[in-house]
């Protein structure tokens, strides 16, 4: 078997099979196929897409490249969930203590963020001393003690993803559906969840531009999911305006706070609450109505925050911003964001704000950058909204005063004279 065959092949829009998807796995693994020639395959795949059976098969490909982690002591009742990424998207601190609260097992390892979204470990991070690294048997100790153990990914899960993914991000292949949710797939598969619910987002803020494309994504992964025996859910949720009020590290843990609390944004809570509830569902096996009752309880009865301050404590954060939270607004500058004209806002551009927040300092350009922990934006607007020119609408807050220029040329808005439709934030689950 030769590496120059399979690469032909599929030039040719021909279906790899297994063998020649682990011989390509393994080769690139171990240096004996080149990256020239591997990203002239991905390139080819980008051109000519994969099947399900080929998309599974490099799938179980990186899975069986490193290591998995079992949680089958826990049963059926594991669920994870995954974000396609997007701004103001701090979904996870908010839904995992919720479920876990209401007797679901939540073993999760969360990313860091690069460009301009946010990665949830980064905001989890910058609570003082919450440790996001831990031994295997801390890890799933803390599960067992609490529901809930949210880490860095770490240890030797699907090395061949993340070397592939690097070679994508350099080679204009990162846009190719059965990539994408192989990527996505393969390493939630490795983390052990029997449930998994997945947040597919679209919009200007989002990767998926469109909600058809969008649930092309969402179908691909839920096809891959179940080839491995896992039950998955998708939501197709909008995200052509930011989610939430606040965007940045400690102002977004400052919000999950809030909607813990019954304080939510409207459009945050609404999301957030639609997750839990298919999580709960699955993992307890209950209709969806009763999970969302389930749900509603838990935030309204105070057991979620009281589960999420359980979940920090036992990591080693400072849960001293349970009871003083404004702590966590607390940068060095603040400045005011000012309307710039009257009218309903009928387009808040969430891609410019999640830049305007990263140029502040809460995004990274290169993985190994430093953040600013307490830079972000906090807006008082939201699509629909009604202002006046010489309103302040929002904040901006960072550690720096350098950032402050750039960041107030890119927080744009569009204005309309007559009332807008909601925003549909929820196209369709899956």
């Amino acid at each position: 078997m030769r590496i120059y065959d399979i690469i032909d092949k599929k030039r040719r829009g021909l279906e790899l099979s297994q063998e020649e998807i682990e011989f390509f796995i393994k080769g690139y693994m171990d240096e004996s196929i080149a990256d020239y020639q591997a990203s002239s395959l991905l390139m080819a795949i980008c051109i000519n897409s994969m099947t399900k059976e080929e998309t599974y098969y490099l799938t179980k490909a990186m899975i069986e490249s490193g290591d998995t982690v079992d949680l089958s002591e826990f049963g059926s009742l594991t669920v994870d969930k995954h974000s396609t990424g997007g701004v103001g998207d701090k979904t996870t601190m908010i839904v995992a203590p919720i479920v876990a609260s209401l007797g679901c097992k939540v073993a999760k390892m969360s990313g860091r963020g690069l460009g301009f979204t946010g990665g949830t470990v980064d905001k989890l991070e910058s609570i003082d001393g919450y440790k996001s690294t831990l031994s295997a048997d801390d890890f799933l100790s803390q599960v067992r003690s609490t529901n809930i153990s949210v880490i860095g990914q770490s240890g030797n899960l699907t090395p061949a993803d993340k070397k592939l993914y690097a070679l994508r991000d350099v080679t204009a292949t990162i846009e190719s559906i059965p990539l994408i949710a192989s990527s996505i797939m393969s390493k939630k598969i490795a983390a052990g969840s029997k449930n998994i619910v997945l947040d597919v987002k679209y919009g200007n803020g989002a990767f998926m531009k469109t909600a058809q494309d969008a649930k092309a994504l969402a179908l691909a992964m839920i096809d891959i999911g179940r080839s491995f025996g896992r039950n998955v859910r998708a939501l197709i949720t909008n995200m052509n305006a930011p989610l939430g009020h606040f965007v940045g590290n400690t102002l977004e843990v400052y919000e999950a706070i809030s909607v813990l609390s019954g304080k939510g944004e409207r459009n945050l809570t609404e999301i957030c609450k639609a997750l839990a509830t298919e999580m709960v569902s699955l993992g307890l096996g209950v209709s969806q109505v009763n999970a969302q009752d389930m749900v509603n309880d838990a935030i309204t009865s105070g057991k979620a925050l009281k589960k999420m301050k359980e979940w920090i404590a036992y990591q080693g954060g400072d849960v001293s911003v349970f009871d003083s939270p404004d702590k966590l607004l607390s940068a060095k500058h603040k400045r005011e964001i000012i309307a710039s004209k009257d009218g309903y806002i009928s387009d808040l551009p969430a891609i410019n704000i999640g830049l305007a927040s990263a140029a502040l300092g809460a995004g990274r350009t290169k993985k190994e950058d430093s953040i600013d922990p307490y830079a972000g934006i906090e807006l008082s607007i939201s699509y629909g909204s009604y202002v006046k020119a010489g309103d302040v609408i929002g904040y901006m807050y960072s550690s720096s005063k350098s950032g402050f220029e750039s960041a107030r040329e890119l927080i744009t808005y569009s204005t309309s004279e007559k009332e807008c439709e909601p925003l549909t934030l929820i196209y369709e689950i899956l």
